[in-house]
């Protein structure tokens, strides 16, 4: 967001809504945060234009369709080099059980939050398409018992 340009009670009333709801009615939304409907449709056409809001998605469970088995994968590269690390990352995108890859600091240098089917398919996960590939040094697996989400993400005052 352009250093000029400033989120106001109005913007932060739309972003907390649109992120508890996506797909709220532009009227709905208005009224509940006090503007007509053309000006809400305006603010919320500026906060995509500034690439404060970046998209709408649906949640899925993954239980709900047989990925009950969720783990979080530390994996260490060896060495650590953009000519291993970006063939890495794109193959971890492109595996179904991904839902999530985060290139992070510390003892490992990814966390990949995958789904799947079982714990057999977790192990076939882990062996087949991580630790045989010659750049993965190390794969530490956690079982995911329970989650919670945080948020709306709202500006810093």
């Amino acid at each position: 967001m352009p250093d000029n340009e400033t989120l106001d009670s109005v913007d932060v009333a739309i972003l907390r809504i649109l992120q508890a709801d996506g797909r709220i009615a532009n009227k709905d939304l208005a009224a509940q945060v006090g503007v007509a409907p053309s000006t809400c449709l305006d603010r919320v056409a500026r906060l995509k234009r500034l690439g404060v809001i970046t998209g709408y998605t649906a949640t899925v469970a993954p239980e709900a369709v047989g990925r009950s088995i969720q783990a979080l994968l530390a994996v260490q590269v060896q060495p650590h080099a953009r000519p291993l690390v970006d063939p890495f990352v794109k193959h971890v995108l492109s595996l179904p059980e991904t839902l999530a890859l985060h290139h992070v600091t510390g003892a490992s240098d990814f966390v990949v939050h995958v789904a799947c089917t079982s714990t057999a398919d977790l192990q076939r996960l882990v062996l087949d398409e991580y630790t045989a590939r010659r750049e993965v040094g190390r794969v530490e697996t956690h079982l995911i018992f329970s989650t919670w989400t945080g948020g709306p993400v709202l500006p810093t005052r």
